[in-house]
């Protein structure tokens, strides 16, 4: 016979209870729960659920731990001790279920995720959602923006990265995200540089990962996590850097073998909707015209607003847009947080500067995997990522 144990005011136990109510039976296997109500005890066998009272969690403030007053309740309270060490992992997975909308990010450098989804990550946040970024690399071979922390560049001290994992913290911070982590821990890939560099041949580079052992990785984050909505880069990584493209390929790759019982460990989950992020080609026309009428020459610097533009996508491939602005200014906390990436007084802050906070409230996406929800905007496009999961 399994353990038994109290579901009577102990954590651990109430965690069992729900885990048997929600029917996941392999995480209290070889556990007899034992409901202790006010008419007697009732014993749950794993995988049967009957009819249940149970107290809050833990003792009240004020009262004292209880004491066994027979040698059942000993044997009682021995098992609650040894749940304390054998179910954390699993208590961790049903608070991580207790977020109704769970949000992963997929990113290859610290700083991309705040560009492309800050205003996004603290909506949902805001809204109670579990939002968790993965973010690739260090961004170890980035360009170092600050003249006093210029020795922190790869082709000197080469500690930029370990710079970056703070930046990216505080970053977070600003947004409000909790979860954020690095795939396979801080530093297990290197930044590639830019493609066509001799930094892309280096064997730690994360353009040379393995794909299955790099999509494997993440595999345990999304079966940890168990997001319905998963948001990457496209095919091209939005601007043909190599880290960003490997990015897109381990994030698609991953939601594959995650939704598959037979590959690696843990219960298979499938992602329900699958978004890459997208820079409509009007948007990008508008704001550059608006830009050089401003007199401003250095958000992307060259590039003609009626001649070829990098980093779009056609406007009818655009399905989804999250309008935010409430969250602008920790979207723009957050780009500061980034200082060796993001400076004030560069392009980025430019367009906010000419344009207005506004011109960041807005964060847009195409929609490669699920259904698409009913409610749009005026142009057609979803406004919310979980739309049609509620």
């Amino acid at each position: 016979m399994g353990s038994r144990c109290s579901a009577r005011g102990a954590p651990r136990l109430n965690f069992a209870v729900r885990a048997l109510a929600l029917g996941n039976d392999s995480v209290v296997e070889g556990i007899e729960v034992v409901v202790v109500s006010g008419t007697g005890a009732t014993y749950l066998p794993a995988g049967r659920v009957a009819r249940m009272t149970t107290t809050p969690d833990g003792p009240l403030a004020d009262e004292p731990e209880a004491r066994p007053t027979s040698p059942e309740e000993a044997v009682l309270q021995e098992a609650e001790a040894v749940l304390e060490q054998a179910l954390p992992g699993a208590e961790a997975q049903l608070e991580v279920l207790d977020a109704g909308r769970r949000l992963l990010l997929v990113h290859a450098h610290p700083d991309d995720e705040t560009i492309n989804n800050g205003v996004t990550m603290a909506r949902y946040v805001a809204e109670g959602a579990q939002v968790t970024l993965v973010t690739c690399t260090l961004g170890e071979e980035g360009e170092v923006l600050v003249p006093e922390l210029a020795h922190l560049a790869a082709d000197q001290d080469d500690a930029l990265g370990r710079h970056r994992v703070g930046e990216l913290a505080a970053a977070m911070e600003a947004l409000g995200v909790s979860d954020h982590r690095f795939l396979g821990d801080a530093g297990r890939y290197r930044d590639s540089g830019m493609m066509g560099l001799p930094s892309n041949d280096r064997p730690d580079a994360f353009w040379q990962a393995d794909l299955d052992e790099a999509a494997g990785l993440l595999v345990e984050v999304l079966r940890e996590k168990r997001p319905q909505v998963l948001v990457t880069y496209d095919e091209n990584g939005g601007y043909g850097h190599p880290d960003h493209i490997q990015a897109h390929r381990v994030a698609m790759r991953a939601t594959e073998l995650a939704a598959d019982p037979a590959f690696g460990s843990g219960a298979a989950w499938a992602v329900s909707k699958v978004y890459w992020n997208a820079i409509p080609e009007s948007f990008m026309r508008e704001g550059l015209r608006r830009m050089r009428q401003a007199g401003d020459t250095t958000f992307f610097e060259g590039v003609d607003p009626d001649g070829e533009i990098p980093m779009v996508i056609p406007d009818e491939l655009v399905t989804t847009a999250v309008e935010a602005l409430e969250h602008v200014d920790a979207k723009l906390a957050a780009m500061r947080a980034h200082a060796t990436q993001i400076t004030v007084d560069g392009p980025f802050f430019a367009l906010s500067n000419n344009l207005g906070n506004e011109a960041w409230g807005v964060e847009c996406y195409r929609l490669v995997r699920g259904e698409p929800g009913t409610e749009r905007d005026e142009n057609g496009r979803e406004t919310d990522l979980f739309a049609g999961l509620d």
